[in-house]
């Protein structure tokens, strides 16, 4: 019998073991087991897209909202953390409320810089640069449409964005270049990396650091108001349920529209079908909100789309790797357009093309100056060989008619002379350091020019042009800047500037409120 019990106890640890291994071994895949894994991708893809310093980032715990603040600011990106600062300073007691899980909104997303002229950085590199070329360069771009007096107050005061940011440790010194300028103005971190990771990092650390309370999942449904002014917002915490909180001023800086396709298809059908280099939370929740409050919007058929986006990932590829030096071809292998013209005008050559996309092709030199090229190594957008020949099969365009093109953009660059397309930027460099590299590009929807109307002192304008007590709005939420096209640069300059300024002016009202 003792025998038998342990024979049985052998056999019967046997199948456990047997039953045990089954789960790892051999396991069907289950059903929607595709659907899974392309869910987990994109949770994959926010996780690389979000910054190491917001996703690693400690947020004020629930249990410590309070019931009112002075001042209540709507979204946690660029706009949004620096009105945070500037309210802290003026005295105020700010909260800022971000419906996404981490800080950074579209910011993060920014990748070649911020432009400003008469910079200290650009006179201690002898770059010589005024306000009215800046002014005028931009008026240009947007096609004579821009706000005039939004314009001026934008130029007028970018150097001391530059300086007020580099006086809390976020020093944007190695400038380069952007279409439609022609000066050096685009300000970047020292080792020339994207702009928008190091900048929220930056700011979210200057906010932690000033003990400004910041919530995520906070989800903002409504601005709240007594004798029509602005008191305050209702908030949705997830489970938790909705919470008023009182404040004596609020601040939308809850960015554009750009990952709203229901939006984007009323005012632009046209671009129905096309990529978004937007974050998901850019689906235009404050000028839904500030037009229940009354507020006015302005070029809301305004998109801009951006001529060189990886379509794949929806992912821009910054303006800077042409600003260093990159060209365009075709699948042809031939140059066809000034690549440092204005983001419109590049965007409508690529839509000409009967493959609708083309190759930015550069060398290791652009790549040394434009440390953004790392990141798209890393997300395995970029074909590298250490020949021209070998990098025209990669891509499968034509190796003499590649090797054509490039030894004419070398010579146009000794010469500073592009006889073919009248580029005059950008040719600081040729195309000689081997190895090569490319990335196929197509357009993509990138930036919502139109937005609530504000003035400078960023008030929210009602449809009579009168401001909405209380209610204050920064950045991409916001319209009439930058008319019907937007430089590149000028986003994360405008972000700072007019978030500088929303977060002083509603400090002063805030002030009067008793």
């Amino acid at each position: 019998m003792q025998k038998k019990s342990k024979m049985a106890l052998i056999l019967l640890l046997s199948i456990l073991l047997i039953l045990s291994g089954c789960g790892n071994v051999s396991k069907k895949p289950e059903k929607n087991a595709g659907t899974n894994n392309t869910v987990q991708k994109e949770k994959d893809k926010e996780k690389k897209d979000a910054t190491s310093g917001a996703s690693m980032a400690k947020y004020t715990p629930l249990e410590e909202l309070k019931d009112s603040y002075d001042i209540v600011i709507v979204g946690a990106g660029g706009a949004g953390m620096t009105a945070a600062l500037e309210a802290k300073a003026a005295g105020m007691n700010p909260v800022i409320l971000e419906k996404m899980p981490v800080a950074g909104g579209n910011t993060s997303k920014a990748s070649s810089g911020m432009n400003a002229s008469e910079t200290k950085f650009q006179k201690e590199q002898g770059i010589s640069d005024n306000n009215d070329l800046f002014y005028e360069e931009t008026l240009k771009g947007g096609h004579n449409t821009n706000n005039t007096d939004m314009l001026h107050f934008f130029v007028d005061n970018s150097a001391k964005a530059i300086e007020w940011l580099d006086s809390i440790g976020i020093t944007l010194n190695n400038i380069t270049i952007t279409g439609g300028m022609s000066e050096k103005r685009t300000h970047r971190p020292k080792d020339g990396s994207a702009v928008g990771q190091y900048l929220v990092t930056g700011l979210l650390k200057n906010v932690q650091e000033k003990s400004i309370p910041i919530f995520v999942n906070a989800n903002v449904k409504e601005i709240t108001k007594q004798d029509g002014k602005a008191n305050g917002v209702k908030v949705v915490f997830g489970q938790n349920g909705e919470k008023t909180i009182a404040a004596k001023s609020v601040v939308i800086t809850a960015g554009g529209f750009g990952a709203n396709m229901d939006i984007i298809s009323k005012v632009r059908p046209d671009l129905e079908g096309y990529v978004t280099t937007n974050q998901k939370g850019s689906t235009g929740d404050g000028i839904k909100m500030i037009e229940k409050m009354g507020g006015n919007t302005v070029d809301m058929e305004q998109i801009q789309v951006h001529p060189t986006v990886q379509q794949e990932n929806s992912y821009l590829i910054g303006e800077a790797v042409r600003g260093e030096g990159a060209i365009l071809i075709t699948s042809k292998g031939k140059r066809f357009i000034n690549e440092m013209a204005a983001r419109d005008s590049v965007t409508a050559a690529i839509t000409k093309l009967p493959e609708k996309n083309a190759f930015l092709v550069f060398d290791s030199g652009v790549k040394s100056r434009s440390k953004a090229v790392e990141q798209y190594e890393k997300m395995g957008f970029v074909k590298t060989k250490d020949t021209i020949k070998a990098l025209a099969e990669e891509i499968g365009v034509p190796a003499d008619q590649l090797q054509k093109t490039l030894d004419t953009w070398n010579s146009a660059v000794k010469n500073k002379k592009d006889a073919e397309f009248g580029r005059k930027t950008g040719m600081d460099h040729d195309l000689t350091a081997a190895p090569y590299y490319a990335i196929k590009i197509g357009p993509g929807i990138h930036y919502t020019m139109g937005g609530v109307r504000i003035n400078t002192n960023t008030e929210v304008l009602d449809k009579d042009g009168k401001p909405i007590p209380g209610l204050f709005a920064a950045g991409e939420v916001t319209g009439g800047l930058h008319g019907e096209n937007r430089i590149g640069g000028n986003s994360v300059a405008e972000i700072i500037i007019f978030g500088r300024q929303s977060g002083i002016k509603s400090s002063e009202y805030a002030k009067t409120v008793k």
